[in-house]
């Protein structure tokens, strides 16, 4: 198995690449954060990518997005800290086959990866059941411009950022203040972190 393994955590890379490298038949590529990810799935093949959620360059789901509009082979697994609702949602509508928290054993994660192989969806029980509960109320372009707000960007570059009017960057923010009862875009961004919708 040729596993990409992008975390941005050198300890927490070093570490996962190491136990995984001891399992019979099992090639690990690092990538230090999401954009060195991409630039490796551009550039090799791989039968799966063990991915973080948050890092620099791009997210975890991000690159699963990647993988599923290239209609690359690879399947992807997500190992997260964050046991955020939201996110399986929105990993899952991204393709990705498996979805565990780190401080699982080694041994289910690779238990994990080879049930992914075989076809098989694996999602962490504790967060299958999280994400049964809240709905993500934001669109996709909601969730653009909030992430643009997150960075501190205003209104003008935000609609430049998304080829879009300023007035239109404008709704999309209200809608998504509006949608979580924030007081602000910045709080509305917090919030919808927090929920694992950004």
């Amino acid at each position: 198995m040729n596993i990409l393994l992008a975390e941005d955590q050198a300890m927490v890379r070093t570490a996962l690449a190491t136990l995984l490298r001891l399992e019979a038949n099992i090639q690990v590529t690092e990538a230090v954060d999401g954009h060195a990810a991409l630039q490796q799935l551009k550039q090799h093949s791989f039968d799966m990518l063990l991915t973080d959620i948050e890092m620099p360059g791009a997210s975890g789901i991000e690159l699963a997005q990647y993988v599923q509009q290239q209609k690359l082979a690879t399947k992807v697994v997500i190992i997260t800290t964050f046991g955020r609702a939201g996110y399986v949602k929105r990993a899952m509508d991204a393709g990705v086959g498996g979805f565990l928290l780190k401080d699982a054993p080694v041994e289910q994660l690779v238990q994990a990866m080879q049930q992914v192989m075989a076809g098989k969806k694996v999602v962490d029980s504790e967060l299958l059941l999280n994400s049964l509960g809240e709905q993500d109320p934001l669109t996709e372009k909601e969730r653009q411009a909030l992430r643009l707000a997150a960075e501190g960007k205003s209104t003008s570059e935000i609609a430049a950022a998304l080829y879009i009017a300023e007035g239109t960057a404008r709704n999309y923010l209200s809608e998504a203040i509006s949608k979580l009862n924030a007081a602000n875009r910045i709080d509305a961004a917090r919030i919808a972190r927090q929920k694992g919708w950004l």
